[in-house]
């Protein structure tokens, strides 16, 4: 029993050990993720249309005039971009419309810069949802992180209380005898 309390402790304080390194170098590598997010949106100079205005459609109104830096921000403007090549599309994809251009004849100057617009909108917005995506990723990274480092103490917490006891073995009969007479 006292041979595999210890193997126990030990393997559980190897676990703690692991887990107290992975945790805070996930929350590190997760705040350096969300700031290359941020400088990455920042370097592109996205900034959501002004109060009032006619790009800015409604239920947009609290990003009015913000500048894109974060995740959920890319994710709103994204949505904006899909309500503007949806409205400009007559509500046709870019797929829809590239079937119509080329079915036409690829002769139809119209359809041909619907099929641009639609294009260069959904590429933009596929920017930017990549960028939310690794925006929410890297939040996971953080929360694991967080995790992992609670449970390398709870781990670790356990591992000491399974420790196995020292038991000091006196070097003669005499010593164990006149130590429990000084313990009376």
């Amino acid at each position: 029993m006292r041979k595999s309390r210890g193997i126990a402790s030990l393997l559980l304080a190897l676990a703690a050990v692991g887990l107290l390194v992975a945790g805070p170098v996930m929350v590190v590598k997760g705040a350096q993720a969300q700031d290359q997010i941020r400088h990455e949106l920042r370097t592109q100079k996205i900034v959501f249309p002004a109060q009032g205005s006619s790009g800015l459609p409604a239920g947009f109104e609290s990003y009015a005039g913000q500048q894109v830096v974060t995740g959920p921000q890319a994710k709103a403007y994204a949505d904006m971009v899909e309500i503007h090549v949806m409205k400009s599309t007559g509500g046709l994809t870019y797929s829809e419309v590239s079937d119509k251009w080329i079915a036409g004849g690829r002769t139809d100057t119209s359809l041909a810069q619907l099929r641009q617009t639609a294009f260069m909108g959904e590429s933009l917005r596929a920017s930017l949802m990549g960028a939310y995506q690794a925006w929410e990723l890297s939040w996971l990274v953080i929360g694991l992180g967080g995790l992992f480092f609670g449970l390398g103490i709870v781990l670790g917490t356990t591992a000491f209380a399974l420790r196995p006891e020292r038991i000091k073995v006196p070097v003669s009969p005499e010593a164990l005898e006149s130590r429990h007479l000084q313990h009376n």
